[in-house]
């Protein structure tokens, strides 16, 4: 008996951490299948979701009705979450490139106030994920499938200064450089003469 309250309470704690996540319809295609009698219609949908915290997944589905083609990528997307690192929880910390078939995406890291500049696919994933200043360039094909694979490739490919500093043995101050160059360099100089 306790061990099926247990469950359930598990349960209840896995719904509380899913409702928290955005899902974002990115495209929906028609298919027909021919057959004896006519066309056979069925539906393949591609959802992007996120906690618009730094955690972001993709997922697409088929089915012969709408509503379970959205449902089976949504299911889909939410198995398949990766961890996104973000500045300030804003921003990108680096600019990365991401290619996957003939897509290729550049997501650039951006100052406040620069707002999500990218197309549709691109647009959903940055909104899903919580990054508030992105500039991102799509070049190649224009499938929206491509699109996001690509700028997943992307997202896989960036690291925060903390993880390189732990990977290298150094602090992350060393990673990071003087904050502020400019106005250190005048500072060292007059404390020298």
């Amino acid at each position: 008996m306790a061990r099926n309250d247990q469950r359930r309470g598990r349960g209840r704690d896995g719904n509380a951490e899913q409702s928290d996540l955005v899902d974002k319809l990115v495209g929906i295609n028609r298919v027909a299948k021919v057959v004896k009698g006519g066309r056979r219609f069925g539906f393949a949908a591609l959802v992007v979701v996120g906690d618009e915290k730094g955690r972001v997944g993709f997922g697409s589905g088929k089915a012969r009705e709408v509503p379970e083609a959205i449902r089976k990528a949504t299911e889909q997307a939410k198995s398949k979450m990766i961890r996104v690192p973000l500045r300030e929880g804003r921003t990108l910390h680096h600019d990365v490139r991401g290619d996957f078939g003939a897509g290729h995406v550049v997501c650039r890291a951006a100052p406040p106030g620069t707002g999500i500049i990218a197309g549709g696919p691109m647009r959903a994933v940055f909104e899903t994920l919580g990054v508030q200043d992105v500039v991102a360039k799509s070049t190649g094909s224009q499938n929206p499938y491509n699109m996001v694979k690509a700028t997943f490739e992307a997202l896989g490919q960036l690291q925060s200064p903390r993880s390189v500093a732990a990977r290298r043995g150094r602090k992350v101050s060393d990673i990071l450089g003087p904050r502020g160059g400019a106005e250190s360099a005048p500072a060292a100089e007059a404390s020298n003469g």
